[in-house]
């Protein structure tokens, strides 16, 4: 089922990264889940996938996108500005929910580009900070420049310093405060657990992930190896991951 979804406001983060803020009358939902948007074009329907950034106790559904020069449907999102519509799913969907992961001490929020999306609509919950004693978010990016929601991070930062850590990730330049490697290469080489000062093991730790699909690839490999299995309903384990293509 669709709806008309009005866009109230755009953020640009930078000249391809970009969040919309939509009005739209949707079923409730679980922070972690997506819904998916989509256009009619010459009577198809074309629709892709996007993580809510937003909570489910606002007014408002809120996405991450990067405009894919030869995507079907993002370089049209780009163009989006305060008053335009687009039609959305009404029931999201997605079991990467707070509610599959398993109990533990630490939680470790592992995203690369869009993927820190859903991230941000847990943190927005209490859920998170009432379960586990530290949570760990790891942001994954190519340059600088592509970090959304600094603002957001800091206020956890601020807000949650005896329980928040975050560590970005940047691999084609150098920046202050970030590791310049790629996430799994990092935890290979346990560069990732020195920096944050947090051993990643199958007693403490609680995984999820969201991302490039190579990297949740590469980095469950690695993880699997370190003890953390595959987070199931059947057979609860360490690792949660969401992909979206």
């Amino acid at each position: 089922m669709w709806t008309e979804g009005k866009v109230i406001q755009r953020i640009d983060w930078n000249d391809e990264l970009f969040s919309l803020r939509i009005k739209a009358e949707i079923d409730p939902f679980v922070a972690g889940q997506f819904i998916k948007l989509s256009e009619m074009r010459d009577d198809k329907r074309i629709a892709r996938a996007y993580s809510l950034v937003n909570p489910p106790n606002t007014d408002y559904l809120e996405i991450l996108a990067i405009k894919v020069e030869d995507g079907l449907l993002s370089p049209n999102l780009h163009l989006l500005q305060a008053g335009d519509s687009i039609e959305v799913s009404t029931a999201a969907a997605g079991f990467m929910v707070l509610d599959e992961v398993p109990p533990a001490k630490h939680l470790w929020l592992i995203g690369t580009g869009t993927g820190i999306g859903p991230f941000f609509s847990m943190l927005e919950t209490l859920e998170p900070w009432e379960r586990f004693e530290k949570i760990v978010l790891v942001y994954g990016v190519r340059k600088a420049k592509d970090i959304a929601y600094q603002e957001l991070i800091d206020k956890y930062l601020n807000e949650q310093a005896d329980k928040f850590v975050f560590q970005a990730m940047v691999t084609r330049e150098d920046c202050a405060g970030a590791l310049r490697a790629r996430i799994p290469a990092a935890l290979e080489t346990d560069q990732l657990e020195n920096a944050i000062g947090l051993s990643l093991n199958a007693q403490d730790s609680q995984v999820i992930m969201c991302g490039n699909p190579q990297m949740i690839t590469d980095a469950q490999s690695i993880l699997e190896n370190k003890g953390l299995k595959k987070n199931l309903r059947r057979k609860p384990g360490q690792v949660t991951v969401e992909r979206y293509w």
